[in-house]
């Protein structure tokens, strides 16, 4: 008996929530920084040929510019989420350990779309690996809004069903832009689009109701 509850002491702290954060805080640096690595210019070129690749350039400066939001905005995300979480099981590691995968890959669908913007399978595969991630984020909401015993002080309710709001609907506006870039590939990056007044809608309600939980915690 006294070995299990070591054993199981050894496993709560090998999958404490401050590891597991420190894990993803790593893991988006480095997927963030691995987006800058295709923007250069060869060296040794006149004034034409300047202009030239600085066009030819500006295609990877915009696709890193993209993700480079993307990957901010679900860091941003996954980092509230984990701000009151105290303990991890193992569903919450492996939903961890996926996204983070997915968030090490997006260097690759943002090269396709830097390259092949013009393809619909480019297009397709970028909102493709967006749509999967949000999927996996919401899941892990999910997960640990039913887990209310892993955080050391429970969201409100209307705090989760905005997240939760606000996740559904960047998988929506990506998994619809996945059939779309094969009708158009300019009209599905455009479909992108939509996700402006979404996040700014369910940005400022996650303000204010943040704002009304602290101040309910403020008030004796």
């Amino acid at each position: 008996m006294n070995g299990g509850r070591k054993l199981q002491k050894l496993r709560d702290d090998e999958g404490s929530a401050d590891r597991l954060l420190a894990l993803s805080d790593g893991v988006f640096a480095i997927a963030m920084t691995l987006l800058a690595l295709d923007i250069a210019l060869p060296g040794g070129l006149d004034s034409a040929g300047f202009a030239q690749a600085l066009r030819d350039v500006m295609p990877k400066v915009w696709a890193y510019a993209l993700s480079l939001v993307v990957i901010a905005a679900f860091w941003r995300g996954h980092y509230q989420l984990f701000q009151c979480v105290r303990e991890v099981d193992g569903a919450v590691i492996r939903l961890v350990l996926l996204g983070l995968g997915l968030v090490a890959l997006m260097p690759f669908p943002t090269t396709l779309l830097a390259e092949y913007g013009d393809l619909p399978q480019a297009v397709s595969i970028y909102s493709g690996a967006v749509a999967v991630m949000g999927a996996v984020q919401l899941a892990l909401t999910l997960v640990l809004w039913k887990r209310p015993w892993l955080a050391s002080e429970a969201l409100p309710d209307r705090i989760v069903r905005n997240d939760v709001l606000d996740l559904a609907g960047t998988v929506l506006v990506f998994v619809t832009a996945v059939p779309l870039a094969f009708v158009s590939p300019t009209g599905a990056k455009l479909w992108w689009a939509v996700l402006i007044p979404l996040r700014v809608v369910t940005g400022r309600r996650d303000r204010r109701l943040r704002m009304e939980a602290q101040r309910g915690a403020d008030t004796p």
